[in-house]
């Protein structure tokens, strides 16, 4: 008995240490099944209690009646299916005649509550079914990113969610996007996670970056083109457009629109081409946006506007061509001037780190969701990385990406250089690598001048 007891002790004492330091290994051990016990045996007066339970039928009661039984008791919605996960469970129920979607996402906080966990979202499946994922514990404290993720070609893992799956930058589904944040709100960190993650693919990265490019030079050796200042930004974004258009005519020439050609051989972008016609997709990342749209004088007003033009016109064609936008910025309101809201609103995927002020958080999601806007100015200064991703659905999540040291990054994309494709329209602005970091150089060669 006295053995047992020491047991016993030992294996609390182990739970709680667990729980304490290492909450992922926790819930791997213990959690998941003292969760899966109380989820299962609580189920039903939970769900009562959360009033997410309908009154029996009407011909069950008359059954009832007839032979003389007890009256049927509300029922609540079935489980179809009941699986534990490295970070939490996820049940998904058939909803009962008269019950919405809505009503088990008004009722997260309860059943997070009633079933002891620590975060509940629910989603709609299909019609009639909804998925229900908890989380044991805080997943965003620590970001751990699976061992296995589902990688496919333009497709990222770059963060994790609230509920414990993984976030996703896919740019076939979501070409365009904008990603706010004020300094040290991690914003940097994303980026480079962006940066790792696509320099294993076969696609060739742009980068604009103004802070004389010390940001992004470090990964010199993974893009195919890069600007440190407006002067050359203005002239790269020409020869974006020109490719983009160049592409177009390649389109255009292998469309192929007869009788006989089934319509799913029809090319309109670039993914229905052959593959050894298929032009290199790319993506464009400007790291400071607003440093492109602000003047101080009229040429640089006429420079603003051309940039701005340029920017647009990518957003707005660019996806057939392969051509991807991924705009970060502190801020990116109205006031920097013509063009930009217009420009916003071609920016479909919305990320939002810790903003310092609500109307940089309704730039981002204002034409979204109002829930998306309150959760992006209630992130806490202390967790960095936290941000708000969402779409033109309206849908969104609270993500956090890994910590992605500079050092990480730079190597990674040192590992990949031979991937690095050269386009000749970009030719010009190919990054000049210097043999010792410390010779003064300029980031890119001169652009050729306009006629």
């Amino acid at each position: 008995m006295a053995a047992f007891t020491v047991a016993l002790v030992l294996v609390v004492a182990a739970a709680g240490l667990l729980r304490w330091r290492r909450p992922a290994w926790y819930w791997m051990t213990f959690g998941v099944t003292l969760a899966s016990l109380r989820v299962l045996v609580r189920y039903t007066s939970v769900m009562d209690a959360c009033g997410l339970t309908v009154p029996p039928s009407r011909w069950r009661l008359a059954l009832a009646r007839l032979t003389n039984r007890p009256m049927p008791e509300s029922r609540p919605p079935r489980i179809l299916r009941f699986r534990p996960t490295r970070t939490g469970l996820v049940l998904r129920l058939g909803l009962r005649p008269g019950q919405d979607a809505f009503d088990v996402a008004a009722a997260s906080d309860r059943l997070r509550h009633s079933f002891s966990m620590y975060g509940v979202t629910s989603r709609e499946v299909r019609s009639g079914v909804v998925e229900v994922r908890m989380t044991g514990y805080d997943v965003l404290k620590r970001v751990q990113m699976p061992a296995k993720v589902d990688t496919r070609p333009m497709r990222v893992p770059v963060a994790l969610r609230e509920d414990g799956s993984v976030h996703y930058r896919d740019y076939r589904a979501v070409p365009h996007a904008l990603t706010l944040g004020a300094t040290e709100s991690g914003k940097s960190v994303y980026q480079r996670n962006l940066v790792a993650g696509l320099a294993p693919m076969d696609v060739a990265l742009v980068g604009i970056d103004c802070k004389q490019g010390v940001e992004l030079f470090p990964l010199a050796r993974r893009f195919s083109a890069l600007a440190d200042n407006p002067d050359t930004a203005a002239e790269l974004l020409d020869a974006l457009v020109s490719r983009m258009e160049g592409i177009y005519q390649l389109i255009r020439a292998e469309q192929r629109i007869t009788a006989a050609v089934p319509d799913a051989e029809i090319a309109a972008d670039i993914w229905d081409l052959p593959d050894h016609l298929r032009p290199v997709p790319v993506v464009v990342l400007v790291d400071e946006v607003a440093e492109l749209a602000l003047f101080a004088s009229k040429h640089e007003e006429k420079r603003r506007d051309r940039i701005i033009t340029a920017l647009v016109r990518l957003a707005q064609l660019g996806r057939a061509a392969g051509i991807y936008l991924e705009i970060c910025g502190q801020r990116f309101g109205s006031e920097l001037g013509k063009g930009i809201t217009m420009l916003r609103a071609q920016l479909t995927g919305r990320t939002a780190h810790r903003v310092n002020d609500e109307t940089s958080a309704n730039m981002a999601f204002g034409d979204i969701s109002p829930d998306a806007v309150l959760a992006a100015i209630q992130i806490p200064a202390e967790l960095r990385g936290l941000a708000i991703a969402g779409d033109s659905t309206g849908g969104w999540h609270r993500i956090r990406a890994p910590h992605t040291s500079l050092r990480q990054a730079v190597n990674t994309c040192n590992r990949h250089a031979d991937r690095t494709p050269d386009l000749p329209e970009l030719a010009p602005f190919r990054p000049e690598l210097t043999a010792t970091a410390a010779t003064a150089a300029p980031l890119s060669k001169t652009a050729p001048a306009t006629a």
